[in-house]
């Protein structure tokens, strides 16, 4: 129904005053719902930055990077679901800046542009009230003086017809009769005047002020409505708008996971932890039943052997079961700065790896140098820009951090020349021997390899205890060192260094001097040559009965 329908009912009036109070109330009870649903919004966006903060890595240094494809892609999923959080907060800004904050102000706009057109309405209705009474009291006086005149219309025809009656009786009754009628139509005068003026006030009021009023009213309600539809649209349109976006964000996620790659991920892990070691070769058959050494020499070698067989079974194995750390713990030493204390492919990556970061610096310190003896000409050639004198602290300190780099540098790329020199030679080692002695059970391969003893890593020949000169007072010696045991190469030594004594594998030396703790031992061939092999690469068996053993502390 139209409000213009109802505009002669005085009644509707209250009912409009109602209708649109309740109108704005329903504005700002849908205000609190998008102010709610906004909360919502960046509560939500808030707890997924929180999450995607407490599964990110905390990394600290390069080394803890993931590398693994599974690993990358979650964190690129990570990434992607903070920003769809992102995307989250900006719904909220949108919804409160579009939406909540445009019906916070129109409510107030409606409530003042309400209350101005009630306020309206009411004064025409006072205002007609005021009219009506007007004209209702001159109606009531007009009625007055009406019964006033008739009644001295009476008493003059009374006194008239009354014998009785003196004549200037008569005559003030008459005088009262005109007075009262003349007043009768005075009041007449005025009622009707009231009156025509009540009926245009009334017909302007019903007919022009009040329909104003409504019209008023009406449109002011609409623009209500046609606000909350907006609002609602809005409210739509605030998360339709980040629809693309976040259907990228999951887009996204959709293509880490396809990129995970088990065969790659598989392949780290095989490069990671790839040692470098050979496998341990196939255990020959170990006779007993004859005594294979011969000696040329004295026969304390051979006299012992009755007992040798004894002590290789027992020492040689224990030794074994400690070092085939491939199928078992790993011996747990201390990190070195060589990272000797590492196979020898890991050793190799984290060598490189160092030199890598070394050059990086060595480029960063030389751009500076460069950059600070730019500055140092142009202050020279103009001294108001600055003393020349103030940047050379600087410049030396540049200076030695490039010599440091430098000898960092060659210092790791001498260590990764000798790691790939070993480990290029390990192809030319045989894995079995055809000699059947006594031989170790699972040694495992030398270079860089793990041991019981953390100090018996293969290094270089022990020139480091003794200077050359004493090194070679040893061997000038005329009188040889007596023989306290024999030992039976299971790798090949090239002996390639000063002091140290080339072996096949399977040949058979005889001891002069146990290891010391450096990782080598001193022997000798039967032929008189002598100098230190890897302890690693034989199996020693010592005779303490024989003459001359020396025992070391």
């Amino acid at each position: 129904m139209d409000l213009e329908d109802i505009m002669l009912n005085e009644d509707q009036f209250d009912s409009l005053d109602k209708h649109t109070q309740w109108g704005i109330d329903f504005l700002e009870r849908y205000a609190k719902f998008v102010k709610e649903r906004i909360e919502i919004e960046q509560n939500y966006a808030k707890q997924l930055r929180n999450l995607v903060k407490k599964y990110c890595p905390k990394r600290s240094s390069k080394d803890e990077e993931p590398r693994f494809t599974s690993c990358i892609a979650f964190f690129n999923i990570l990434n992607e679901l903070n920003d769809y959080a992102g995307q989250r907060e900006v719904v909220a800004e949108e919804m409160a800046h579009r939406v909540f904050g445009e019906l916070m102000r129109y409510a107030h706009d409606l409530k003042t542009e309400r209350k101005m057109h009630l306020q309206e309405g009411r004064k025409a209705q006072q205002y007609l009230d005021m009219c009506w009474k007007q004209m209702d009291n001159s109606k009531k006086k007009f009625e007055r003086e009406c019964r006033e005149a008739e009644k001295a219309q009476q008493s003059y025809e009374r006194l008239d017809n009354d014998t009785n009656a003196t004549k200037a009786d008569v005559e003030k009754a008459k005088q009262q009769l005109n007075l009262r009628t003349h007043m009768a139509d005075e009041n007449k005068n005025e009622y009707a005047a009231q009156l025509q003026n009540f009926n245009g006030e009334q017909h302007k009021h019903f007919y022009v002020v009040i329909p104003q009023i409504y019209k008023q009213l009406q449109e002011m309600d609409e623009r209500r409505t046609i606000k909350l539809s907006e609002c609602y649209r809005g409210f739509a349109d605030s998360e339709r708008k980040v629809i693309p976006i976040i259907s990228k964000c999951l887009e996204g996620m959709i293509l880490a996971a396809k990129s995970v790659d088990e065969r790659r991920d598989s392949q780290m892990v095989v490069d990671s932890f790839k040692s470098g070691f050979e496998p341990p070769g196939d255990f020959p058959f170990e006779d007993y039943s004859q005594h294979i050494y011969r000696t040329i020499s004295d026969g304390t070698i051979s006299a012992s052997k009755q007992d040798s067989g004894k002590v290789d079974a027992k020492s040689t194995v224990g030794k074994a079961k400690g070092k085939l750390w491939l199928f078992g713990k790993k011996p747990k030493g201390p990190a070195l700065e060589d990272f000797s204390h590492l196979p020898p492919e890991q050793r190799r990556k984290k060598l490189q790896q160092r030199i890598d970061e070394l050059n990086r610096e060595l480029q960063k310190e030389s751009d500076q140098k460069d950059a600070l003896n730019k500055m140092k000409d142009v202050y020279e050639k103009n001294p108001q820009m600055g003393d020349p004198g103030s940047l050379q602290p600087k410049l030396a300190e540049t200076m030695n951090n490039i010599d440091r780099l430098r000898m960092e540098i060659h210092k790791n790329e001498a260590w990764l020349s000798e790691v790939e020199g070993k480990t290029g030679g390990r192809g030319d080692r045989r894995h079995s021997s055809d000699i059947n002695h006594l031989v170790t059970q699972g040694r495992e391969s030398p270079e860089g390899s793990y041991t019981d003893d953390a100090n018996q890593e293969v290094r270089g020949p022990p020139q480091q205890h003794s200077h050359h000169s004493e090194f070679d007072d040893e061997f000038e010696d005329d009188d040889p060192l007596p023989a306290i045991g024999h030992c039976k190469a299971i790798y090949p030594f090239d002996g390639h260094n000063e002091g140290t004594l080339a072996m096949k594998e399977g040949e058979v030396l005889y001891i002069i001097e146990e290891d010391k703790g450096d990782g080598w031992t001193r022997a000798r061939r039967q032929n008189g040559e002598e100098g230190y092999v890897p302890t690693s690469y034989i199996d020693v068996t010592l005779e303490k009965n024989s003459k001359g053993a020396v025992t070391y502390i």
